[in-house]
């Protein structure tokens, strides 16, 4: 008896560590999809077309949608109600009765739904919480939340659960819970993608987006979603960093800064990267937003620029998402999150010259911004000014948080333009990311970039985080800030400040040819041509291909009096900038298996250079003369020439053009003589004598100034059809001459 006791005890403990082990189990089988999904399904795509018909263009890919989005009928889902974050809404809503273009167009490109994911309630927020259906899981810092709106969607990918998912971004809910998870995420133009069968939040904000941890497939989806043919990718010609931006992260900047920096060095070259005051822009770009200031601080607070566009873009969020659903709200009074409640519950009053008000300040951010970027330009921001933050955790819900990020948001947000988040790594084991905006309607292009520098931002991220040269780094960085300090200085024409700070980022680091390069612009300001001359030869002993050496170095060696050598500059900077064109010409004929003829390209090649080469020397010759008019090119009477006889000569004179008061000009011709002198090795155009070289110019007799005129004499000689070419180079330089205007790529007369 004594050990029934005993044996009781033993039964109820081996009872309750089954009934545990039990219990542990049944939650890890309930979270192996992390929370991601709220109905597990499955849509097939149609049959694959019989060849000789191409495959369906996602076939083999499977996505997952964000439960805003209206199921496609056709596919007979019967009785499916979207739940829009909350179980109320479902209850109070009927079955699906349209469908969602979105999700057709996906499906019937071969791609297969499996589910539908969890959003916040009323995918109102951007923190990715939802206590109706649970929190999905971050699978790269489980204690830190995923982002939302569309945090299921991001966890979905994020855990290999779905080649790609959709979302909805409205201030965020894409591009913040793909940099909370480590993910690519995409948020088109506004009105790029029909928003049909989408449940709305915010009508002027709402985007539809995706997902994916794959460029490639980023880019097949978006071809498919934006309906846009494959074709030759472009490059961008500028990527333009907004450094007051960054100034605004929560961990070092070189973490995002040093990453894109040195991969655009790699992919397109150091001359491509430019830095921008973001705030100082938009603050003379978009004038209503002083108006908008004014009135809701009576002009007595400062505020910069891109907070005033969170103000302006949380203001229309809440207004028109009120617009949407607050009769529901009102009818049903659903269980809200209190800071979601509270917002609700705030009287909201908006004229209807407030309203007006901010949809001036979106046109105006979207013609600031496509002015700033054109139709090749990138913008590099920070997605988000912080790291994700921890679950439950109050730093979510302050004014700074939400002011920082929602400033960075509302850039594309209220301009409408296209934006992707591009992952970089980890910083004390958090996901970072960096962002970039395109133009409105270059969605193609931004996917193009995306897909070509994808690889580069990893394996610099991954650089960077390894490397061990911690002062070294320190070192650039400083470097790099004097620079900046330096390149303001400029644009404000104190030119011995923005010396004195270039000579500090020099101290700093002595191997980056860009401070030479900037140095020695300023020092062609101040007219220290000698110091602007050494400045650009180191520049260019260590980069070869920085162009703008060259160009500042030739405008130093002009200045010197070296003519001559001024040319070889010019001649050697149109050669690489034109280099790319000429390839692609040599690639393009390859490509049609067509004998590559050396000769058109030689030709080609010269014309342009010509071009270049005439443009520099003109200038440099006005300037010369003072601003008075130049010489004119003018034919001799005489019909023959004593030192050319020959009948396939023609003969001209160089005079100096009077003014009114008959002013006499003293030309100085040594700069045109230099000119004439690289012309005699143009080649000659006659199809008989192809390859062989014939000199522009047989004799030239430069005569004193004199009271008379002053004036050069040379004759035009060759064959008569290569004559009638030069004869147009001398009339276009006469005319452009005369009228003082840069016209001479008219000179490309031998394409």
């Amino acid at each position: 008896m004594a050990s029934n006791p005993a044996n009781l005890w033993v039964l109820l403990g081996l009872g309750l560590a089954g009934i545990f082990l039990f219990t542990k189990k049944f939650k890890k089988v309930l979270r192996e999809d992390f929370g991601a999904f709220i109905h597990k399904l499955q849509l097939l795509p149609p049959p694959q077309p019989a060849p000789p018909k191409a495959p369906h263009p996602l076939t083999g890919l499977t996505f997952a949608v964000s439960d805003l989005y209206v199921p496609s009928l056709p596919f007979d889902i019967e009785g499916y109600v979207t739940g829009f974050g909350h179980p109320d809404w479902a209850k109070t809503h009927e079955a699906a009765s349209r469908t969602s273009v979105v999700v057709s167009t996906l499906v019937e490109g071969g791609a297969t739904c499996v589910g539908k994911t969890v959003i916040d309630e009323l995918a109102y927020s951007i923190t990715g919480e939802n206590k109706h259906y649970g929190t999905p899981t971050n699978p790269v810092e489980p204690a830190r939340v995923p982002g939302g709106s569309s945090s299921g969607a991001a966890v979905a990918v994020a855990a290999n659960l779905a080649d790609f998912s959709l979302g909805v971004d409205t201030v965020g809910g894409v591009r913040v819970p793909a940099g909370f998870c480590g993910i690519i995420g995409f948020r088109p133009s506004y009105g790029a993608i029909s928003k049909i069968g989408v449940l709305p939040v915010s009508a002027s904000l709402d985007t539809v987006g995706w997902f994916a941890k794959d460029p490639n497939i980023l880019r097949r989806v978006g071809h498919v979603l934006l309906q846009s043919a494959f074709g030759g990718q472009r490059s961008p010609r500028q990527i333009i960093m907004a450094d007051d931006c960054f100034q605004s992260l929560k961990f070092p900047v070189d973490r995002i800064t040093q990453v894109v920096v040195k991969s655009t060095e790699k992919h397109f070259g150091r001359q491509l990267l430019k830095h921008e005051i973001l705030d100082v822009y938009l603050n003379s770009k978009v004038p209503s937003l002083k108006e908008f200031h004014n009135k809701k601080t009576n002009g007595e607070v400062k505020t910069s620029s891109i907070r005033l566009l969170a103000n302006v873009m949380q203001l229309l969020h809440r207004y028109e998402f009120r617009s949407n659903h607050e009769e529901w709200i009102n009818t049903v009074k659903p269980i809200l999150e209190p800071n979601f409640s509270a917002q609700m519950n705030e009287t909201m009053e908006l004229s209807d010259a407030e309203i007006e008000l901010c949809k001036s300040i979106r046109e105006e951010m979207r013609s600031a911004i496509n002015s700033l970027l054109k139709d090749d330009g990138i913008l590099v921001v920070p997605t988000t000014a912080y790291l994700p933050p921890k679950l439950g955790g109050k730093e979510i819900l302050s004014e700074e948080y939400q002011s920082s990020s929602f400033g960075l948001l509302s850039i594309a947000s209220l301009s409408g333009c296209c934006q992707v988040t591009v992952p970089l790594g980890y910083y004390n084991k958090c996901p970072v990311s960096v962002s970039l905006i395109a133009r409105h309607g270059s969605d193609r292009f931004l996917l193009d970039t995306v897909q070509t520098m994808y690889k580069t931002l990893q394996e610099q991220a991954e650089t960077y985080v390894n490397s061990k040269s911690s002062n070294t780094d320190s070192r650039e960085n400083s470097a790099e800030m004097a620079k900046e300090k330096g390149n303001q200085a400029f644009k404000e024409q104190q030119w011995q400040k923005a010396i004195s700070y270039y000579n500090e980022a020099i101290k700093l680091n002595d191997k980056n040819a860009t401070y030479y390069s900037n140095r020695a612009a300023a020092y062609l300001e101040l007219g220290s041509f000698q110091h602007a001359e050494a400045d650009c030869s180191n520049a260019i002993n260590l980069d070869k291909k920085n162009v703008k050496a060259y160009l500042r170095r030739g405008t130093a060696r002009e200045m010197l009096g070296y003519y001559k050598d001024a040319i070889e500059e010019f001649v050697v900077e149109h050669l690489r900038s034109s280099g790319e064109i000429v390839a692609k010409t040599s690639r393009k004929r390859r490509e049609r298996k067509r004998e590559l003829d050396y000769l058109p390209i030689l030709e080609y090649n010269v014309s342009m250079l010509m071009s270049k080469i005439l443009r520099r020397l003109v200038v440099a010759f006005n300037q010369r003369v003072n601003k008075r008019r130049p010489f004119c090119i003018v034919p001799i009477k005489e019909t023959t020439c004593a030192r050319c006889p020959s009948e396939t000569t023609r003969c001209y004179e160089m005079l100096a053009a009077r003014s009114s008061r008959s002013f006499q000009i003293k030309l100085d011709f040594q700069l045109f003589l230099a000119f004439f002198h690289l012309m005699s090795s143009v080649p000659s155009l006659n199809a008989n004598t192809a390859g062989k070289f014939y000199p522009l110019i047989n004799s030239m007799d430069v005569k004193a100034a004199n009271a008379s005129s002053d004036q050069a004499r040379f004759c035009l000689v060759g064959s008569l059809d290569a004559m009638r070419v030069r004869e147009k180079i001398v009339l276009a330089m006469n005319t452009m001459m005369q009228k003082r205007v840069w016209l001479l790529l008219k000179l490309v007369v031998w394409v």
